[in-house]
């Protein structure tokens, strides 16, 4: 049996929805970026790890854009900001990561929520095109998530694009400065998915947004 490496030679696709598009995150949406994560922080922080002083500092989001493109140069990261389609405002963020091949052809997905866009289904939606990318695009056979078990939005939408509970780690990741148990989340490429989210395929295209 042969496993196919993709790495990413072509600029990473826009996907889209009929309320919505996610393209990979440039210098420009700084501002936006930043003013959505600080209205959003105390939303954001008890879910995520600890922000480093500068987090904010347009500094700080140029260093996280090369991180992107050397990580997304190496096929490991695929990251995409999450955008109405109508009105074009920045309403999130999914992200792709830590993509391995070889006999494991597997990655994990991150997302976060602008506080004020929560609970309307936006990244139900958004994460359920990054999944049919995953497995249609990159060809990958297995998807994997984590998050806090206190976190019931995290959990009913890894629920409803289909994800599975697989296990749960003591202590795994260290979030708000603090070593967290989580509870962990699987999907493969033969799995049912939320019906309700859109295809990758024909939905991908080049950057153009």
């Amino acid at each position: 049996m042969s496993f196919l490496r993709i790495v990413a030679q072509d600029p990473l696709p826009v996907l889209r929805s009929p309320r919505l598009f996610l393209r990979p995150p440039v210098m420009a949406d700084h501002a936006a970026w930043a003013a959505l994560r600080a209205g959003s922080r105390a939303f954001l922080e008890p879910w995520e790890p600890t922000w480093p002083e500068d987090d904010l500092e347009r500094s700080a989001f140029r260093r996280r854009l090369r991180r992107y493109t050397a990580e997304l140069r190496g096929g490991l990261t695929y990251p995409w900001f999450v955008f109405d389609a109508a009105s074009r405002e920045l309403l999130g963020g999914v992200t792709l990561a830590q993509v391995r091949r070889g006999v494991t052809q597997a990655g994990t997905l991150g997302y976060w929520m602008g506080a004020r866009h929560a609970g309307r289904g936006i990244m139900t939606e958004a994460v359920g095109l990054v999944v049919r990318f995953a497995f249609t695009n990159l060809r990958l056979h297995r998807l994997e998530a984590s998050c806090l078990p206190e976190n019931i939005r995290s959990i009913r939408l890894l629920q409803k694009v289909g994800f599975s509970r697989e296990g749960f780690a003591r202590r795994y990741l260290c979030i708000a400065g603090d070593w967290r148990d989580h509870i962990l989340w699987g999907l493969l490429a033969d799995d049912p998915l939320f019906p309700a989210s859109p295809p990758a395929g024909p939905a991908a295209e080049p950057r153009s947004a």
